[in-house]
């Protein structure tokens, strides 16, 4: 099992300074909406997310997004768990349309969440990246992610000044102990919940 990164750029609604005004505005709450992954797309790391493993994924994220506990981390950890001192934002809605993953995005005033607020603010464009464990196989010129995927979160991440030029960390096996920690992340409610969900979807 690896742990695997997928980076888009955010091209999030909010660009217009005033509809962040209008956000803010709203029960003072910074939200953000726009494509967050895509499926069947080949990524920069030569990976494509098959259309029925990320749809699968983000309903099983749903859990998550209902309890309050889809947090993000301003950049990308070498992390196969969610860091509660480096959560700057929480997927407040995530949906698939065709082959991409759209979501809406609460900023958090959290010390990571205020520098977030800051960049955005002044006009710095973001990136938004997934992270997630699972395999891969080779299909032709790229790597396939396989069936046992799990989607942990989607985090912030800067967006490169030169197009092509951003350089993700290559999937990496995790270590034992990272595999203890990431069993103990999943609760066994969450499990459970993942279980049901696979049963529901043999009977569509």
């Amino acid at each position: 099992m690896k742990l695997l990164t997928e980076y888009i750029n955010f091209d999030y609604s909010a660009n217009d300074s005033s509809v962040i005004l209008e956000a803010k505005e709203e029960d003072g709450k910074l939200l953000l909406s726009g494509p967050l992954q895509k499926a069947n797309t080949l990524n920069q790391n030569g990976r494509i997310y098959p259309f029925e493993v990320l749809k699968r994924e983000v309903g099983n994220y749903q859990k998550f997004i209902n309890e309050g506990r889809a947090l993000g981390e301003l950049d990308h950890p070498d992390s196969s768990v969610v860091s509660l001192a480096n959560v700057s934002h929480c997927i407040r809605k995530a949906y698939m349309e065709g082959d991409t993953v759209y979501g809406t995005i609460e900023v958090l005033s959290t010390p990571k969440g205020m520098i977030l607020k800051s960049l955005i603010d002044s006009g710095i464009k973001i990136g938004i990246s997934s992270r997630g464990v699972g395999s891969t196989r080779r299909r032709g010129d790229h790597q396939e992610v396989q069936d046992d995927f799990q989607l942990i979160c989607w985090d912030i991440v800067s967006e490169p000044s030169t197009p092509g030029a951003f350089v993700m960390k290559e999937a990496r096996d995790l270590t034992q102990a990272e595999i203890t920690e990431l069993n103990n992340y999943f609760s066994k409610d969450d499990k459970v919940h993942r279980e049901l969900n696979n049963i529901l979807r043999w009977g569509e």
